[in-house]
This record gives C-alpha cells, structure tokens and sequence, in this order.
C-alpha cells in the first residue's frame, strides 16, 4: 500500500542539503510529513589515525567534534522546513549502514539526499554514501543532481515521469508512480527503452524487429496498466537506456521520474544496471522505488 509520511533526510550542513530541503518542500502541500534530520559522524579512526590523535587529544577532539555536530544540527534546517515538525538525531558509525538500518528500523517511507556528497579518500574507495544507501535501503530514496542550484522558491511537481524495464519490479514502480502522481494531481507518463538489435554493419538482423518488440513492450504495459488500475500515455525508445530515459525526460520539461532500483538487498543489491546512471543524469529530481 502506498504510504508516505515518515522522511529520512540524511545532512552535511552543505549547499546541497539546503537544495535538497527545498526539494522536499515541493512535497508540503500534498503530503502530511514527519521529517527526520539525521548526521552521521564517522568513527573518528576513519578521518585520523592513533598516531594524529593520541591519549587525552583523542578523547578532546571526539568530544569537541560530536558537540560542534549537535550545535549545528539544532538549527540547521530550521527556515526552509518551516512547515515540518522535525525530529533531529545524530549517529555515529559508517554513514550508510547507519542510514540504511535507522530507515528499516523505524520504518521510514522515503529517503531524502543530494546525488553527491563528500567523503574524500573513503569515496574514492567505496562510493559516495548516496550510492550505497540506494543500493541497500529498502524505502523510495528521492535524489537530485546539482541541488546547490535549486531556486529559493523551490519546484512545483506538475509532471512526472516513470521508466518502466518490464522487470519483476516493474508493476510496484508503477502502482507507486501513480499513487504518487494523484496525490500531487500531476501529470504521469510511461517511457520505455526496448533493447537495440542492431548487427555489426548498422542493419538490422530483421527488419520489423524493433516493431516486434514495440509491439510486445507496449502489450505488456497495457497489461501493467490495467492491473495497476491506471491510465497513462507511452514513450517508447529503442537503445541506451539511459540516454533516452534522461533525453525523454528533458525534452518533455518532467518535474520527476519514478524509476526502480531491483528488489533484493544483500549482496546484488537493489540498484539495477541502469538506474545509477539515470539518476546521474537525469535533468531532474528522481525517486527510487
């Protein structure tokens, strides 16, 4: 059942956490939210070694760094989430496992975050938190590309777009698509990307085979559709993925896309061969199902 009350909204006091609160404040006038601000500080041997801080420093810097991280956590926020009731917690620990578990544990319907974050070395090594909270959470994460640089009057969310592969997550990214879509009264469409047949040569190995699979894709959706209880006009392309997801997207002004990340954690994760690569690109904000 759709449900979307309980925000997760991990911050770094940067530009992009201020982008990324006028994101959700595009949510206000549809959505009775419960906002939670969350920071994380990592375990102190993950920015300095024993041997920078050692006996008494250790301990005075690990004190003054969780105070100064409650200072500005208090505050933080507080103007361009005016209309929230917020609950604010810091955590210490590995940023993303620590995200990812107090999401699962109470029970939160959407996670909140900037496509970038920082990280330096640890980034480099294992990926922005960003990408691992996607590839492990198990709620909807709503990113944005370059959120320094939305306006201070924030977005309307009027249209929204929702890619479609025709995997076995297809029909619950759909059914929450269109949830979605009628609570915000905005415009929803399909884009689907069939696979390129195209030989070495630049010929096709049959002719009417991008045909064929127009036509089997679009019976399928129709098929999603009926059983989802909903009615939308379809885009279809045929290639790279997310070139045309993200191309589509732009060329009809979206406000939104609703794409699926797979439907298992662990060791495969749940983001899918094309979904990080779509809400890298994508020219606007998107929410992984």
């Amino acid at each position: 059942m759709f449900q979307l009350e309980n925000v997760l909204f991990p911050v770094d006091f940067s530009s992009r956490c201020r982008g990324a609160a006028r994101l959700l404040d595009a949510l206000h006038a549809n959505f009775q939210l419960n906002v939670t601000l969350v920071h994380v500080l990592p375990p102190p041997h993950m920015e300095y070694s024993m041997a920078d801080l050692g006996g008494g420093i250790f301990q005075e810097y690990t004190k003054a760094r969780e105070d100064q991280a409650r200072k500005d956590l208090e505050y933080f926020l507080d103007d361009e989430l005016k209309h929230y009731k917020l609950n604010r917690v810091l955590l210490e620990g590995d940023p993303a496992r620590r995200l990812v578990a107090y999401a699962h544990d109470h029970k939160m319907n959407l996670v909140v975050m900037p496509t970038h974050g920082y990280g330096g070395f640890r980034r480099f090594m294992l990926g922005s938190v960003t990408a691992k909270v996607l590839h492990d959470a198990d709620c909807p994460v709503f990113t944005g590309v370059h959120l320094e640089d939305v306006p201070e009057t924030g977005i309307r969310i009027a249209k929204v777009a929702v890619a479609i592969d025709l995997s076995p997550v297809s029909e619950k990214v759909m059914r929450w698509a269109s949830c979605f879509a009628q609570k915000c009264e905005a415009e929803l469409k399909i884009y689907h990307v069939t696979p390129s047949v195209e030989g070495m040569s630049g010929e096709y190995f049959v002719p009417n085979w991008r045909e064929r699979f127009a036509e089997e894709a679009m019976g399928r959706l129709e098929e999603l559709m009926q059983k989802v209880g909903m009615k939308a006009p379809v885009e279809m392309e045929a290639g790279d993925a997310v070139g045309h997801v993200c191309d589509m997207a732009r060329k009809n002004g979206d406000d939104l896309l609703v794409i699926g990340r797979g439907s298992s954690a662990g060791v495969f994760g749940r983001i899918r061969a094309h979904s990080y690569g779509i809400i890298r690109q994508s020219p606007c904000p998107v929410i992984s199902v």
